[in-house]
């Protein structure tokens, strides 16, 4: 009797393991679509997006403005006579690999695994790290002002200088690159390739599991592959004589720490357990699992009826023995031992 309950009782485990995994099957086997939760889930970030719009108006604001004209006398212009040249990383190209480049990532995992909370929360991540970061660097440069390592050539593009009575420069160049020209620090084309490219890092590390501890060295070439490509940019800033090497430094420090920000807000670190997988994600699976009328009833019968099978077993267990130890010790009046004691023989 003890072996047909100890049976049932798997039987119930084996059950209640396979309602547990009916529900979370659901979930990862498109439940969680942008078709069936896109709408709900942008609903939900609605205000997030609306901020996204305000700091892209605040970036376009600060792109206007006329930064801070530092004094510049003639002795400080040995550093900034550097020759004007092309930007070897186009402007027009910073978009393409700091965002759309993980976004195309992101679809890729979506296809593979149709969570829209995982699309939508990376997507918003991104921009939010990116227009975050945009508007930290342009008020900065505004603000500081200090003037590009090819100055001269932008204030002076004849050569000839000039300066007033004061000793600052009196530029008649373009108007357009002098006002480039006063916007050195901190680097936008770094702290932006940071910020895109630094975001891209964490959600690979997450994804491919780099740090389960297994030591698959071949996951952190994945992982710091974004991250130098950033660094190239920022060497080539440098090299085009458009920052100084402070410039790059702090711009990249600046996309990185954004980016890392941004990333906490909607996914566990990289490291975690869970670090594969949006904080939604997982809140999704829970309420899943409480709001479900018709596998809450079953988990509630499986629960009761595994209970009752437990206690039915120990009982009878104990009871089997407590018979086998009274027999043990000769606690049977019957036994041959009493016999004796009590003088029947």
């Amino acid at each position: 009797m003890a072996w047909m309950s100890l049976e049932s009782l798997r039987s119930l485990f084996n059950f209640r393991g396979i309602v547990q995994r009916e529900t979370m099957r659901e979930i990862d086997l498109g439940a969680c679509t942008i078709k069936s939760h896109g709408s709900k889930v942008a609903r939900k970030h609605m205000h997030d997006w609306l901020i996204l719009l305000l700091l892209g108006a605040i970036e376009i604001v600060l792109f206007t403005i006329q930064p801070f004209h530092r004094f510049v006398a003639e002795t400080m212009m040995t550093d900034l006579k550097y020759p004007m040249k092309d930007n070897t990383v186009p402007v027009w190209s910073v978009p393409m690999y700091a965002v759309l480049l993980p976004i195309a990532v992101f679809l890729f995992f979506y296809f593979r695994r149709r969570d829209v909370y995982d699309l939508h929360h990376s997507i918003l991540g991104l921009l939010f790290a990116m227009l975050i970061t945009g508007v930290f660097t342009d008020a900065i440069k505004v603000a500081v002002g200090r003037p590009r390592p090819n100055f001269f050539w932008r204030c002076f593009p004849d050569g000839i200088d000039l300066y007033d009575h004061w000793g600052d420069v009196v530029c008649h160049g373009k108007a357009s690159e002098i006002k480039e020209g006063y916007k050195s620090f901190p680097s936008g084309h770094t702290s932006w390739s940071f910020a895109g490219l630094g975001f891209l890092s964490l959600y690979l590390s997450g994804k491919i599991k780099a740090f389960d501890r297994k030591g698959h060295v071949a996951k952190l070439c994945v992982v710091f592959l974004p991250l130098l490509a950033a660094s190239l940019v920022g060497v080539s800033r440098v090299d085009d004589y458009w920052h100084h090497w402070e410039d790059v430094f702090v711009g990249g420090l600046l996309g990185l720490v954004v980016a890392a920000f941004c990333y906490r807000q909607f996914f566990p670190p990289p490291y975690h357990v869970d670090g594969w997988g949006p904080y939604a994600y997982f809140r999704a699976l829970e309420e899943s699992g409480s709001r479900t009328t018709n596998g809450t009833q079953i988990t509630n019968a499986v629960n009761v009826q595994t209970q009752e099978s437990v206690r039915a077993v120990n009982q009878e267990v104990s009871h089997r023995d407590e018979a086998y130890v009274s027999l043990s010790l000769g606690n049977d009046p019957n036994s041959p031992l009493d016999a004796m004691e009590l003088g029947r023989r």
